[in-house]
């Protein structure tokens, strides 16, 4: 475009012009920060429950667990807690469920006599 053509037109037609060449810019820039947003919050969700190795995890209650408590009393006739391991988790579910199978074999030998 010449000079003469510029000087011609009203200049709010000449800023739209300049506006709409930097439209995909600002598109541009605004989707990078939106992008380092939910990579902060997703980062910073993964530290909390303990998916992503760092100093974020959490050592009290979770959002969804009770406050801080005084240590309850050990009772010896309470069912054991579940190991933390998955290996061990796993083990001891399939110990409880041998258990509960002799019990229900148990009852049912009963009751058939």
């Amino acid at each position: 475009m010449d000079p003469e053509e510029q000087a011609r037109r009203p200049e709010p037609q000449l800023r739209l012009r300049a506006i709409d060449r930097q439209r995909g810019w600002i598109g541009l820039i605004a989707i990078l920060i939106a992008l380092v947003i939910v990579a902060v919050l997703a980062q910073t969700a993964l530290k909390t429950n303990g998916l992503m190795p760092g100093t974020g995890t959490s050592a009290g209650a979770g959002p969804r667990g009770p406050g801080a408590a005084a240590p309850a009393e050990v009772d010896p006739g309470a069912a054991p807690r579940a190991p933390r391991a998955p290996i061990e988790r796993a083990r001891g579910l399939e110990q409880q469920l041998q258990r509960d199978a002799q019990e229900l074999g148990k009852r049912v030998d009963e009751q058939t006599k």
